[in-house]
Parts: structure tokens; sequence; C-alpha cells
């Protein structure tokens, strides 16, 4: 009696100790050390992603308030899918977001090399490649002439160069679906946007302070500051002093600033010539996020 009293608690054990392992899978942590990351706002976040026999698995959620404190940087990811990863993956994703798969807005990306990754924009599928960067732009108003120069050109900024027509003037990685280039002309209030544009021969979204001609200037991106000038702006708008910027935007865009992507940056000189006169872009390579993934 006390044998077979024995082989049930036995039993049990043997029973209730398989139960456990089934029900609570183990985990890992995966700690992520990205520079470069910005305030999202309310309406978007970060997330991880890691790629598990070719699907994507999330690793969990995070922000980044306006000193660049993250709201978390280490998370619990089954050990299993961890182990079996072979790329990590930032995206940006709306809030809120029902969606479970990864946004088009894929940030930095890295293969797995043993227990760690080497994040960045160059790395399949993220942005791309920018380490060639380069851009030319010129100072003219075309939106306000219809016989000639008007002598007002400090008040246009284009990308490209000049001609008739003039040509497109950038070395750019082609962007991903999500994304979109950005001009930008740092006015005295702040950053006043130029247009968004993915190919470079052709005008770009804005028009919107160009000149009295009902022109709508040239087949490059750029802008004429003449009207509907942006509370705390005076227009027309003297390009000569000012920083003058390309941003990569995530699409769709709520947000009125530059993104934290800016590969391309120039401070035009106080006695900068307009065209044919061309000046050009410097890189900004530092205002891309790059680091590593560590799991263990």
């Amino acid at each position: 009696m006390k044998k077979a009293l024995y082989l049930m608690i036995a039993l049990t054990v043997v029973i209730s100790s398989c139960g456990d392992d089934d029900s609570t899978p183990s985990s890992a942590q995966l700690t992520l050390n990205i520079s470069g990351l910005e305030d999202l706002g309310s309406a978007a976040i970060y997330e991880g992603w890691i790629l598990v026999d070719g699907s994507p698995v999330s690793t969990g959620t995070f922000s980044v308030d306006a000193t660049g404190a993250w709201s978390a940087n280490t998370f619990d990811v089954d050990a299993t899918d961890l182990a079996a990863a072979t790329k990590f993956i930032l995206t940006v994703e709306p809030v809120p977001d029902d969606a479970p798969t990864p946004s088009d807005q894929k940030l930095v990306a890295g293969d797995f090399s043993g227990n760690s990754a080497t994040v960045s924009t160059s790395v399949a599928p993220a942005l791309g490649d920018f380490s060639a960067s380069a851009g030319t732009y010129f100072l003219r108003t075309p939106t306000d002439e219809t016989a000639g120069n008007n002598g007002n050109d400090i008040y246009g900024v284009w990308f490209g160069t000049p001609g008739a027509p003039p040509t497109a003037g950038f070395t750019l990685p082609t962007l991903p679906t999500g994304w979109a280039y950005e001009g930008w002309v740092v006015g005295d209030a702040g950053p006043i946007s130029t247009g968004t544009f993915t190919e470079f021969g052709v005008r770009d979204s804005g028009n919107g302070f160009s000149g009295t001609e009902n022109n709508a200037g040239p087949p490059i991106p750029g802008e004429d500051f003449f009207n509907n000038a942006p509370t705390g702006e005076t227009f027309p708008l003297d390009i000569r002093g000012r920083m003058v910027v390309i941003s990569v935007e995530p699409v769709p865009d709520n947000s009125p600033a530059p993104f934290l992507l800016k590969p391309l940056v120039s401070s035009v000189a106080t006695d900068a010539a307009t065209a044919p006169i061309t000046h050009d872009f410097g890189q900004n390579l530092g205002s891309l996020p790059t680091g590593t993934v560590t799991r263990n």
C-alpha cells in the first residue's frame, strides 16, 4: 500500500513538472544600444523585430523623450526565437497600431554574427547607403520671372544645376516604400519646408510660397519664398546666411518639423552668388542612427 502511494506521488510530481515546462517557455534578453534616435512625439513609436526563418517577430516597443532618454532598451524575447534570429530591424510605427507586421518605415537593420548585430541604415531592408551622399543647389526665383531675371534671386533655392532647363544634382540612394526626401530652409522662426520628393529630376510636392506669375517652376525640387509666410517669418525670405537641409521623412508624416535623418546640409554664405553659380551640400552622416544589438 505504501509503495503504491509513493508511486502515485512520484507520478504526480513528474506530470506537474512537465506541465510547468510546457506552459512557461524560456526567455532571453535582447539589448539595444543605438545612437541617433529622437523623440517621435505621441503619434509614433519605435519597434524592434527579429527575423526568424524569414518571418518578423516583434521584440517590443519603446519611446525616446525630448532629453534622449529611452523608455526601455532591454527586452525579454522567446529564447528559441532569439537564438534562431538572423537579422534585427528597427521600425517606426504609428500610434495606435493594430498591424501585427512591421511598417514600411524600416529605419535601421543588422545581420546577427554570433550574439550581436551591427545596425545601420545601409543594411537591407532599411533605408539605404548614404556614404556617397552629395548634392548641389543654386539661388534663383524662377516662379517670379517671365521675361528674364528680376534681380531677386536671393529669395529662392533650387536643388540641382542651373540651365535651360535645370538638371538634377543629387547623389542619394533611391528610397524604399515608406520614405521620401524633403527640403528645408531654416528661417527666423524655424525650418520651412520646400516640399517632398522621391525623384530628383521632377518637381516636388510643394509650391506654397512661390511667386505671382503662376509659374510652377523648373523640373527639379526647390522653392521661392514670396507668399504665405508662416507665423514668425517675413517674406520675401533672403536665403543667404541660412541653413539648407535635405532630410528623409516617413510617409505618411504628421510632423511639421524635419525627421531625425538629415544626410545633407549647407550653411549658405552671406555673400552667396546666385545662378548660374552652384553651391555644394555637405554630408551630415552623424544624423543617421547606428549601433549594436546584443542577445544573451
